[in-house]
């Protein structure tokens, strides 16, 4: 294989992980919003979609040079509340 393809290839496949990450990373971004908008309105959430998405992009990150993200807690939802009002 020529040098060219391996680095097209290379490239391609970072793009794709990159993309994957960017996905990930805005769907758990939308999970927490959410999570702040019931906790907002005083009513039952979970942070389990947040950090099932956490993990996905934690177990991205250790394959490559992609930030890695923190388990969200209820708790830390609430105090983030408390910080707004």
């Amino acid at each position: 294989m020529s040098v060219h393809k391996a680095i097209t290839l290379h490239a391609q496949k970072q793009n794709k992980e990159f993309t994957e990450f960017s996905f990930l990373d805005q769907k758990r971004e939308d999970y927490i919003q959410e999570a702040i908008e019931l906790c907002k309105a005083e009513k039952d959430f979970t942070t389990d979609s947040i950090n099932m998405i956490t993990i996905q992009i934690n177990a991205l990150a250790n394959e490559r040079f992609i930030p890695t993200r923190k388990m969200v807690t209820a708790e830390m939802v609430r105090t983030y509340v408390g910080k707004l009002a």
